[in-house]
Order: C-alpha cells, then structure tokens, then sequence
C-alpha cells in the first residue's frame, strides 16, 4: 500500500521559509518521478514542483519558480520542498504526490496518488 505522509507546513510571515517534508512507503521510491502540488481554498489545484526519478531533471511552476527548491533522497526515501521568500498566495494545502512514471510532471494527470496534505498559511 502506498503511503505518502507530508510534514513540515505551518504558519509564517510574508518572506519567511518553510521546508515541507514527504515520507514514502510501499513504492519503489527510486522509479518514480515525485512532485508536490497546492490547492487553495476556491481554487483549482497546482502543481508546484515536480523532480524525475534520477534528481537530474525538475520544473516548477511560474509562480514559484526562483523560491521553491524541490529535492529527493532516494536513499531514505525522502522528498522535499524548501519554499523561501514566502508570499500570502502561497497559502494553500500542499500535498505530496508520486507520478506514474520516471520523468517530471507538470500537469495534475500525471500524478497516480497523493498524501493527506499539509497547511501552508503566509500572513501578510
């Protein structure tokens, strides 16, 4: 069964950082593009960020793109995003997602399943 758990949202002033965690569990972690998508309330869902199984390749959104670092350990089966310069758009739910395949992922389509997401909230 595959289990993706997101950690690391909070509440943060505009300019501040957050770094949001993915734990993975029941997939082959390391042949399988992840990525990490928002949704805001009212609004359709993102995707944010997306990393190929190998680390080589990544794409962010416009939106983000120059703040938000995505990464992976394929070792401890780990995700990331570190999101810097934080704005009030930014807030939304984040959720951790896996693709169905090797390489990024730009649209929600390429997803197969996602964690239980969580809260991002930048205070103006």
């Amino acid at each position: 069964q595959v289990q993706l758990v997101e950690s690391g949202g909070g509440l943060v002033q505009a300019g501040g950082s957050l770094r949001l965690s993915c734990a993975a569990a029941g997939i082959t972690f390391n042949e399988r593009a992840m990525g990490w998508f928002r949704q805001a309330p009212g609004k359709e869902r993102e995707v944010v960020a997306s990393i190929s199984f190998s680390n080589n390749d990544k794409y962010y959104a416009d939106s983000v793109k120059g703040r938000f670092t995505i990464s992976r350990d394929n070792v401890k089966n780990m995700m990331y995003l570190q999101m810097n310069s934080l704005e009030p758009e930014d807030t939304a739910v984040y959720y951790c997602a896996r693709g169905f395949g090797i390489t990024v992922i730009t649209t929600m389509g390429g997803f197969a399943s996602w964690g239980q997401g969580t809260q991002v909230t930048v205070s103006a």
